[in-house]
């Protein structure tokens, strides 16, 4: 049997933590900051966790089933 590749592009952008969730940065923090509130800029800070039903998409591209 042939080895399943892992999506490039999935594993630059998900993590697994250590209790199995996967998370994600969010988007919209890159440029054009000077518009958007403070409040909005800190909570794009945290990270974001893969919604459960996109869950069994994105562990396939990882690779993890």
């Amino acid at each position: 049997m042939p080895k399943v590749k892992t999506n490039s592009s999935a594993k630059k952008r998900f993590k697994v933590t250590g209790s199995g969730e996967i998370t994600f940065q969010k988007a919209f923090k890159r440029h054009i900051l000077t518009k958007k509130s403070t409040k909005r800029k800190r909570s794009l800070r945290q990270k974001g966790m893969v919604a459960p039903a996109n869950l069994h998409f994105v562990k396939r591209l990882l690779g993890l089933k």
